[in-house]
């Protein structure tokens, strides 16, 4: 067998004489369970094997053609290749996370491996490990979630701006930008934030607006107001629940003229947008008008 063949064969350039000369090589059944087993081992959507295997084999050939080695060298170092391309491909493929995401205006349930469920507000996003779930029961979060946590090992989701540990509960947790809330209907949450651990019994909350804790009131009802397609809001600066209706509604807002730190308290519909604009306008004093696909909110004695 000439010294390439092994390369050329991965890269399917052998001709039909050279592939009946290598099927009748002694090493010929064990390269072919390697690239077997190689080819069940392929990232979702991704071929790696192939864009890896061809451009290694490419190099492979462009070598031979500089620099003469004898055969043994040669063989090891396709052997290398192929031990290198099999790990790394691996590594790959068991180290994917598991994720779900949410338009605006959309909403999501997600059943976790062992059972437990999460509800994705919209505009948010987890992932989590899926084949190491029964050892580590993480979830990273970017937005909104409530969640029902089956009963067994500790339980953490992972945000920016602090963790939140239970062993089974029900709870909600926000992350938006200036907002960290962790709200508990069921059970105990532990929640860390700046390095401090804060315990949190059913019906009550914790909040940090712009990086400031704030006190707020026991939670209504036993899940949040969003799951009824309805957000709720107590004395929260007016910028985020504009932030909020642009979410639930997908309609971009614009201000003007107003004051977008005054304290907002109240409720809007989160599938009825006129209903929700009048509801957040009529307690702020202020007005509303569409420009095509847009809203702007602006002061009374504006023109």
């Amino acid at each position: 067998m000439q010294e390439n063949h092994l390369a050329k064969w991965l890269n399917n350039e052998l001709s039909e004489e050279e592939l009946k000369e290598f099927k009748n090589s002694d090493g010929y059944t064990s390269y072919e369970r390697i690239v077997t087993a190689a080819g069940c081992l392929r990232a979702p959507d991704f071929n790696t094997e192939e864009a890896l295997l061809g451009l290694k084999n490419k190099q492979i050939l462009q070598e031979t053609k500089i620099v003469q080695l004898n055969p043994f060298k040669k063989f090891l170092r396709v052997a290398a290749a192929i031990v290198i391309l099999l790990t790394g491909t691996y590594f790959y493929v068991n180290s994917l996370n598991e994720s779900v995401h949410t338009k605006y205006a959309e909403n999501k349930e997600v059943l976790l491996p062992d059972s437990s469920e999460i509800i994705l507000n919209a505009d948010s996003e987890i992932s989590y490990d899926k084949k190491n779930w029964k050892e580590n029961r993480t979830i990273n979060l970017q937005g909104e979630a409530f969640f029902k946590v089956a009963k067994g090992k500790r339980f953490t989701v992972s945000t920016p701006d602090g963790l939140v540990t239970v062993l089974g509960t029900q709870f909600n947790v926000e992350n938006r930008e200036g907002i960290f809330e962790v709200t508990c209907y069921e059970g105990l949450v532990g929640v860390t934030f700046k390095e401090k651990e804060i315990k949190l019994p059913a019906g009550t909350s914790f909040m940090v607006i712009n990086g400031k804790i704030i006190t707020t009131d026991q939670p209504n009802g036993d899940k949040p107001s969003w799951i009824n397609a309805e957000s709720s809001f107590k004395s929260i600066p007016l910028k985020y629940v504009l932030d909020e209706f642009q979410r639930q509604h997908n309609i971009i807002v614009n201000t003007k003229n107003i004051d977008t730190e005054q304290l907002y308290t109240g409720t809007f519909s989160n599938t009825n947008t006129d209903l929700a604009l009048k509801s957040i306008s009529t307690p702020s004093q202020i007005k509303f008008k569409f420009e095509g696909d847009k809203v702007l909110f602006y002061a009374k004695n504006s023109q």
